[in-house]
């Protein structure tokens, strides 16, 4: 069983928290997912707790370093996630990139990298398929 790092925005806007949900299910169904929180619809982005934020970074570096694999919604655009995605670069992670490319235009900075598996999708049910193909390899 592999130990996925999902990556999706909190801070930079929860239009998407519902997608993201549906895609860890998804990803549940294969494999162990690290940051399964990222799905809950009540996440707030506002909410933050003097000292917590130094937290959450040794946290998800931790899960980053333990990771088989990254996948990350980069619809919303999230400062975040672009670190995180730099971060398991540097460790050799396989990273697998997804965005609505009729809502958002990436970054170069991502699809410029050969590093980056780019996953351009119109709809849930491409992303979804998607999805099952890089599970299922």
């Amino acid at each position: 069983m592999r130990r996925i790092y999902f990556a999706g925005s909190i801070r930079g806007g929860r239009a998407d928290a519902e997608l993201y949900r549906r895609m860890i299910a998804r990803m549940q169904e294969t494999d162990l997912v690290l940051t399964e929180h990222i799905g809950n619809p009540e996440l707030s982005p506002f909410e933050q707790i003097p000292g917590q934020d130094r937290e959450i970074y040794s946290q998800d570096t931790e899960w980053l370093r333990s990771a088989d694999l990254v996948i990350a919604e980069c619809t919303t655009p999230s400062l975040g996630v672009g670190y995180e995605l730099a971060y398991a670069e540097a460790r050799g992670i396989p990273c697998y990139i997804f965005y609505n490319a009729s809502r958002t235009s990436l970054s170069a900075m991502l699809t410029g990298d050969p590093y980056f598996n780019i996953c351009p999708y119109s709809g849930e049910e491409e992303l979804m398929a998607r999805l099952a193909e890089i599970l299922n390899a």
